[in-house]
């Protein structure tokens, strides 16, 4: 559930518990009580204040006896991408890569074990679920997440591979820590990843990352496609390239539009 208090005594209890329940109500059905509880790792009581501040203040409805987010929640992810110049910029550059290759492209970001989508061009639904602005992913089971967790100094990345649950999505998906450890030390010495089949049956996607004028891997960009369209071996030699170039052009101009704005 939460982080341990800060030491400071400036931790506030409330405030995270009320995360833990907007979180919780990422899921796309409406939910009860227990629900809510269970995936926030609350108590019974402690969801329910936290459900009604959050029905009063706008951002949960309730119909009775179950809950969901209002569109007002948005409010709080926009905050974020309206001081991220990154969505804006790789907007057109994505919009290039998809007209080339006639297939999907996103940009997404790191947060803690998943990654969050903050650019995305589609062709074609190729998921089971929508894919959006803002959709969440495990990051060791897409392209775009080994890439960020490559680009990790090293005890971060031991960290978050140790508190990660590697559950097997599909039966493709690398379940030992081992073997995710192995996989990621190959992404960082070859720049790039390639996913087959790990996030869902029949998804590939390849990704590279997206660095500052520091070098820093800020962001990851990839190319996703239905295994019926592109074999491993035509995502290598095919789409790759394109998709570094990409990468390197967003990355320059979100360095110049950073250093422009020092």
């Amino acid at each position: 559930m939460s982080e341990s208090p800060a030491p400071d005594g400036s931790f506030i209890q409330s405030l995270d518990r009320g995360l833990a329940v907007i979180r919780a109500l990422s899921e796309p059905a409406d939910m009860s009580l227990s629900d809510v509880a269970r995936v926030a790792g609350l108590s019974r009581a402690a969801a329910r204040r936290s459900l009604l501040t959050l029905r009063e203040l706008g951002y949960v409805r309730q119909a009775g006896g179950r809950f969901a987010l209002t569109p007002r929640v948005l409010e709080l992810g926009f905050a974020y991408l309206s001081s991220l110049s990154l969505p804006e910029l790789a907007q057109p550059h994505l919009e290039r890569l998809v007209e080339r290759l006639h297939e999907s492209s996103s940009v997404a970001v790191l947060d803690g074990d998943d990654i969050v989508y903050v650019a995305r061009v589609s062709t074609r639904r190729i998921m089971a679920v929508s894919i959006s602005v803002g959709t969440r992913f495990p990051a060791h089971a897409t392209s775009m997440g080994r890439v960020l967790l490559a680009s990790l100094p090293a005890r971060d990345l031991d960290a978050s591979i140790g508190r990660m649950r590697l559950e097997p999505i599909t039966a493709g998906t690398i379940t030992s820590r081992k073997a995710l450890a192995s996989e990621l030390d190959q992404v960082r010495r070859q720049g790039w990843a390639l996913v087959d089949q790990e996030l869902e049956d029949g998804l590939r996607s390849v990704a590279a990352p997206i660095r500052d004028r520091s070098e820093e891997v800020v962001a990851a960009v990839n190319l996703s496609v239905h295994a019926s369209r592109a074999t491993v071996g035509e995502m290598q030699h095919e789409m790759l390239p394109p998709l570094l170039e990409t990468a390197s052009a967003i990355g320059q101009e979100l360095s110049n539009s950073r250093l422009a704005a020092a």
